[in-house]
């Protein structure tokens, strides 16, 4: 439908006439600005804070101002389609919500506002391990909407088990298993704050509701929370898993399986000969590794070598419509952003989330057609020029 999304921007001129004024900025680079005003400390550094000195973080959008679209013109691009199918599913534009954990230290609602904005705008969401709130809560604030489950992979066999038996009775299609994280980096931002979320309780609620968990206590989380907690945090981080244990996963898991935090052509020719469905090229938005390639740069390479065996997924630095439309260009299927939408709950909840995504894909809709495509099959390297 041609202006599907870009039409966003006609609603605020129109609200204009009756001097409204949008209630959150519309320009997503100040989003992060206008949500440190709303937010203290700890929440803050958490959310915006990288590894280290932070040098990934610059490097991943480094890549994307690297990186410039050749506008071509008299295409016929008055009517635009966003929409693309990933692992099967047709979906109406390339954009997912990136598993983000603990969104209740940004707003009391945390991930229920997600699923809520993410079912009425039609975008996927992933759901992170370390929710604050529980898989089903979440699946029924997303109602009939679209929703995969990310796994932080517990180093206990029963736990895993019993997580994703109640990600998939929830409705939950698509396993996204992170690699990158299976234990912290070093964070400054967080560690001068001493602020954690975990060992305060938060982001612990799928542990804590699940059956499986709750069976290893001598007491429930309730009547005993630090204990649940010391029992959780070494369960779910610490430990490496390898290559030769996947099979475990797709044992228990019927659906698609996508590895997130592939940064190395090898480990993606690797994922593709593993049987996986998909990856997601990441660097954890800069959280992980001090240093590390920028995500966007090895994103052409790996498309390249295994885009014909399973879709390739992106994240990392995105933060505008026109890095989305890069990100394509470049090899991506879909693009999951994190920050923005975060930054979004945190000013107005699930109007801000709602506000910040569809801001997003209105720049998306808009760029596409002013660059001459008219949909993601016309975008290819050749639609940019490295500088």
């Amino acid at each position: 439908m041609a202006g599907q999304y870009g039409a966003y921007q006609n609603e605020i001129y129109l609200q204009g006439l009756g001097e409204q004024v949008p209630p959150f900025t519309t320009d997503p680079t100040r989003f992060e600005a206008a949500a440190r005003e709303k937010l203290d400390d700890g929440p803050y550094g958490y959310v915006a804070g990288g590894a280290g000195s932070g040098a990934t973080m610059r490097a991943n959008r480094a890549a994307f101002d690297g990186w410039r679209i050749v506008p071509r013109m008299l295409t016929d691009a008055t009517q635009r389609d966003l929409a693309t199918t990933v692992l099967g599913t047709e979906l109406p534009s390339p954009v997912l919500l990136a598993p983000v954990g603990v969104q209740s230290i940004v707003h009391p609602d945390g991930e229920l506002a997600t699923a809520r904005a993410a079912a009425a705008l039609g975008v996927p969401m992933v759901l992170s391990t370390a929710s604050s709130n529980t898989i089903e809560d979440v699946a029924a604030a997303n109602g009939a909407g679209t929703r995969w489950f990310q796994l932080y992979w517990p180093n206990d066999n029963e736990v895993t088990i019993s997580i994703l038996q109640r990600a998939k009775a929830a409705g939950f299609s698509t396993l996204v298993l992170t690699l990158d994280t299976w234990t912290l980096a070093w964070r400054p931002n967080d560690l001068d704050q001493a602020y954690l979320p975990f060992i305060r309780g938060i982001g612990t609620a799928i542990p804590f509701s699940d059956p499986a968990f709750r069976a290893k206590l001598a007491k429930s989380p309730e009547e005993d929370p630090t204990s649940a907690i010391l029992q959780w945090i070494p369960m779910f981080t610490g430990t490496d898993h390898h290559w030769d244990q996947l099979p475990f996963l797709r044992e228990h898991w019927d659906g698609p399986i996508v590895l997130k935090g592939i940064q190395h052509v090898d480990d993606a020719r690797r994922a593709a000969e593993a049987g996986m469905d998909g990856i997601v090229v990441s660097n954890h938005g800069g959280r992980q590794v001090d240093g590390a390639v920028a995500a966007l740069d090895v994103l052409p390479e790996i498309a390249a070598a295994v885009g014909d065996r399973l879709d390739v997924l992106f994240d990392s630095g995105v933060r505008t419509g026109a890095d989305v439309l890069k990100a394509l260009a470049l090899g991506a299927k879909a693009v999951l952003l994190g920050r923005p939408y975060v930054y979004g709950l945190a000013l107005g909840g699930e109007d801000g989330v709602r506000h910040a995504v569809r801001g997003i894909l209105a720049d998306l809709d808009l760029t596409l057609g002013l660059s001459g495509n008219r949909t993601l099959a016309d975008l290819s390297p050749d639609t940019l020029r490295r500088m």
